[in-house]
């Protein structure tokens, strides 16, 4: 009989936005996880945890990302396999933090697309570097729509669904 306990694994997706097509892309990352896992005989699916609609810029507001933190915390996850850095978090001090702290646990988290494990002797190092353009793409994205909004308001251009209370429309 074989005495050597299964890894207990888990996942974590994330989707920045609730629209359909994000919609179906997290359902697609779950399932995917969640077979992939499945189908290692030396593996238990402990939960596919996912935060949906929520930028990745901070972990504090990201309800499935904390629960995730607090399951590992209890050693209940050995392993934690993400898509890449970008979904795990887009802020290159709570990526490391996050990273540290579960490192500390004993707990590995592996970056499947950017093929990053943070028990790997390089691990560190590619994760400062992913996540601070990780983190720049994000800024730059919100800095992009906020001009861009900036500059339909110089035009008198309102895209909005909610009423503009306090003004009259005169299109």
């Amino acid at each position: 009989m074989n005495t050597k306990s299964k890894l207990k694994v888990a996942a974590y997706c994330r989707v920045s936005t609730d629209k359909d097509d994000q919609t179906n892309s997290l359902i697609s990352q779950r399932k995917y996880f969640a077979d992939y896992i499945t189908h290692h005989d030396d593996w238990t699916l402990m939960d596919v945890y996912y935060d949906e609609g929520i930028s990745g810029t901070q972990t504090k507001k990201r309800a499935g990302f904390n629960a995730m933190i607090e399951d590992a915390r209890r050693g209940e996850i050995d392993l934690i396999l993400t898509k890449e850095v970008c979904r795990f978090a887009r802020n290159t001090v709570d990526l490391l933090d996050s990273a540290r702290t579960l490192k500390e646990l004993n707990v590995e988290v592996r970056f499947e697309k950017d093929n990053i494990s943070t028990f790997d002797n390089d691990g560190e190092l590619m994760l400062s570097l992913l996540a601070s353009f990780a983190q720049a793409e994000a800024e730059s994205l919100s800095e992009n729509v906020k001009w861009g909004k900036r500059k339909q308001m110089q035009e008198g251009i309102y895209h909005h669904f909610a009423r503009c209370y306090g003004y009259e429309w005169q299109g």
